[in-house]
């Protein structure tokens, strides 16, 4: 991660935005009401959007680095929750102080692409918005209303087909073990009927973790909320991707919380993962230890 600036940390970034220019357009997550989220809690967290002034004058500062790095990521959580204009206008900036860059990319909660037009995001795609980041976490509207997610299968849904549809590339991310031991195979089964519907460019799942603890994960589900073991883990991706009928979604289930690490071309490479995740639930493979499964 590429730091030119005083970030408000903690920063996040996806695994794949490592070698970003990192541009806080906003702090914290506007929305920060999901009870399995600990990552804009801190005090210092609170949601606020910069200044405009303050975000041309760091893609200036940043223009003074030179080619240095070829992507831009926006950050914190949400930062299309600003104005179309106002992206525009950073977007407008990036290209003309930062003319190498090739791709900028964002965190997106599906809520903040309902009230921005296909029009305006195909102009933020021709300013080199390139991807767009979507935690939906599961696909069941009943999971989803237990973790205080704001939004359904079809908010998720419809923001999915409208980045899409404005030729932007969308990265969806699938929580395993987020529907709990009850919920199990209606989170499976579902999220993967959303992704069936929506065919996302990447696709990736990572184990839900709670390092600082799961009361408000167990108050959302009314106290009935059981992470599910290993095994469990491995049952509920399996199905996942069984149920999958994606045609050319690049799948990713190999960040570090996850005990296997699988990764291939959804369809094309069904059967092995299928076949990997067997091999593992019967022992014939090496998995991550604990203390190797770091966040």
């Amino acid at each position: 991660m590429m730091s030119v600036f005083d970030y408000i940390e903690p920063v996040f970034r996806p695994p794949s935005e490592g070698r970003s220019l990192i541009l806080q357009v906003t702090n914290g997550c506007s929305w920060n009401n999901c009870t399995f989220c600990d990552m804009y809690t801190q005090p210092q967290k609170k949601f606020r959007a910069k200044k405009e002034e303050e975000i041309l004058e760091e893609i200036k500062e940043a223009a003074q680095l030179g080619p240095r790095f070829e992507k831009v990521f926006l950050a914190d959580g949400d930062a299309m929750v600003l104005s179309s204009r106002k992206l525009i206008t950073i977007l407008e900036a990036v290209q003309q102080y930062l003319p190498w860059v090739k791709r900028v990319g964002a965190y997106c909660l599906p809520r903040n692409i309902r009230k921005k037009s296909v029009e305006e995001l195909q102009q933020m795609r021709e300013l080199g918005l390139g991807i767009l980041y979507v935690g939906a976490e599961s696909g069941d509207d009943e999971v989803l209303g237990f973790i205080n997610k704001g939004e359904t299968y079809q908010s998720t849904l419809d923001a999915l087909l409208k980045i899409k549809q404005a030729g932007i590339k969308s990265s969806v991310m699938i929580l395993n073990g987020m529907g709990g031991v009850k919920y199990s195979e209606q989170h499976a089964r579902n999220s993967a009927l959303l992704m069936n519907e929506a065919q996302p460019d990447y696709l990736s799942t990572l184990v839900v973790s709670y390092p600082l603890g799961d009361e408000r994960v167990k108050q959302g589900f009314n106290g009935e909320y059981q992470l599910p073991d290993q095994m469990q883990l491995f049952s509920e991706l399996r199905l996942l991707i069984n149920t999958l009928e994606l045609k050319g979604t690049v799948f990713r289930s190999d960040h570090a919380s996850n005990y296997l690490p699988l990764k291939g071309n959804l369809g094309a490479d069904k059967a092995a993962m299928l076949a990997q995740l067997d091999d593992a639930m019967d022992g014939r493979i090496a998995l991550r230890q604990e203390w190797q499964r770091g966040l």
